[in-house]
């Protein structure tokens, strides 16, 4: 029997917002439990779980498993202790094995620790040794690190984006460690940083140019030298040295291959690096558009600045304020993060009506208080299944509120909004509203973009703004595009290769 370790730890953090992260935020299980949380959905885990049940003779050691419920604040140093303490007894605790399965993020951050994955799978190694492969699975918005690359063997990443391929991702990871456990590949990585950031509709893998450069990587990951191929783009809003767009190759042995791969894939992306930067229209503009679209169809407002699946608080409402403000008829659906909101809404009751505030809780830095009055139409529990790969969501104690014109999906706690799941599950259908707001910045097509008639941009505040240089980054390494002037690029590789 072929015995491989199984362990997990995801978040994607923006430093930038000011509500720190803690272990409370974290769904974490152990053991079986892991797996049977797995099998059930579209996961990495789930699809590794497919590959090794096919491949028989095989015994699985399901160690630790910490999933953020979404993302968040940089996570507090206790609570990553606690975290990291947790993970690596699990490590130990697990018999000699032959292979270990890792299913990481690559953009956490933690109060002193600036690389959590990193620094896991550092210590996961003076715990297994050496000789040990460990494949890894990462979100392709990882920040790719120096030391997440040395105490790994091979790395593989989503190649899709907005992301829908998990399962496949996990499937491609399961599949790497069991040639490099039968001896059929002997990794060699070639990493090349690119001094970019990028947010925009062009990174979209189906129709963007960012796609072509994905579609490149899959030619080489699938070739007769390839092992796994990829970009990362990174997450903008994780200011960590590190920080920046990475492309890489993983090649069976041949290094040299790999490094012009790795080259000609940065190369490309950094000729249309500017054509991969979000252009964005004023609150104002967008407004206006909104409401000289009026009766023709429905509007996306698109508040990627406030996109909790990014890291941000949840608790923008400067998208409705301006539609108030402005006096725009239409019927506007929204989601908002207020926990206090939702209270006041839970102890009133369905059919009551609440005066209270909207938005502003938690980055008060950014937002302030909106007051209303509004009638409580819908109370839930906050827990649903997703419609993106069947895990169940948690956004705590959730309300709907009708204030005039305005119908607001209210949550207690910040909750993935990357597809529709918080809306259906909460009885409201996007299309029969004249706006909606969606924090995020990308869904797939077929959710909002295939029928309304307008995507807008917004450049609102928000921690995960895509109007980078508003945000004020003073750790990354400079320059950087887009935050600095006359970045130059001067490509490097650098080789890794364990043994």
């Amino acid at each position: 029997m072929t015995r491989i370790l199984i362990g997990e730890c995801k978040q994607e953090v923006s430093t930038f917002n000011p509500v720190a992260s803690t272990y409370a935020d974290f769904d974490i299980s152990s053991g079986e439990e892991l797996l049977d949380y797995h099998r059930g959905i579209k996961s990495e885990i789930g699809g590794a779980l497919h590959v090794f049940a096919d491949a028989g003779a095989i015994e699985l050691f399901p160690t630790y498993s910490a999933r953020a419920i979404t993302s968040g604040g940089t996570l507090t140093a206790e609570s990553f202790q606690r975290i990291g303490q947790e993970f690596l007894a699990a490590v130990r605790a697990a018999p000699p094995v032959d292979g270990i399965y890792f299913s990481l993020h690559g953009a956490m951050s933690a109060e002193g620790e600036d690389d959590p994955e990193g620094w896991l799978l550092a210590e996961t190694r003076k715990i297994v040794g050496e000789q040990i492969p460990i494949v890894v699975s990462l979100d392709l918005h990882g920040v790719l690190t120096d030391r997440m690359l040395e105490h790994s063997d091979a790395i593989v990443a989503y190649h899709t984006y907005p992301h829908v391929d998990f399962y496949q991702t996990g499937e491609r990871a399961g599949r790497l460690l069991l040639r490099i456990l039968r001896g059929e590949a002997k990794p060699v990585t070639a990493r090349v940083r690119i001094p970019a950031l990028v947010r925009g509709p062009e990174l979209i893998t189906e129709t963007g140019l960012f796609g072509e450069m994905i579609r490149q990587a899959q030619r080489l990951e699938t070739s007769e030298r390839g092992l796994s191929a990829g970009m990362f783009i990174g997450n903008p809003f994780t200011d960590v040295r590190d920080l920046a767009s990475n492309s890489f190759v993983v090649a069976n042995g041949d290094a040299d291959w790999a490094a012009s791969q790795a080259l000609a894939l940065a190369n490309d992306f950094w000729q249309v690096r500017e054509q991969l930067y979000q252009p964005l229209s004023s609150l104002e503009e967008a407004i206006a558009i909104a409401k000289a679209n009026f009766g023709k169809g429905a509007v996306i407002f698109v508040d990627a600045a406030d996109a909790t699946s990014s890291g941000a608080s949840g608790d923008s409402n400067a998208i409705l304020r301006g539609l108030v403000e402005s006096g725009y008829r239409g019927r506007v659906l929204a989601p908002v993060v207020d926990a206090p909101a939702v209270k006041q809404a839970m102890e009133a009751g369905i059919g009551n009506r609440v005066r209270t505030t909207i938005g502003g809780q938690l980055d008060p830095q950014r937002f302030t208080p909106f007051p209303v009055e509004a009638q409580v139409r819908l109370l839930s529990d906050g827990r649903f299944v997703n419609e993106s790969h069947g895990s169940t969501w948690d956004g705590g104690p959730t309300a709907v509120l009708e204030v005039g014109n305005l119908t607001i999906v209210a949550t207690s706690r910040p909750v993935s909004l990357y597809d529709r799941s918080l809306f259906y599950a909460h009885g409201q259908d996007p299309k029969r509203f004249d706006a909606v707001v969606v924090k995020s910045p990308h869904c797939q097509h077929h959710m909002f973009a295939a029928w309304a008639t307008q995507m807008l941009n917004v450049d609102a505040p928000g921690s995960t703004s895509a109007n980078l240089p508003y945000l004020g980054h003073t750790r990354c390494r400079r320059p950087i595009f887009p935050l600095d002037e006359g970045v130059t690029f001067t490509p490097e590789v650098q080789i890794f290769k364990r043994g």
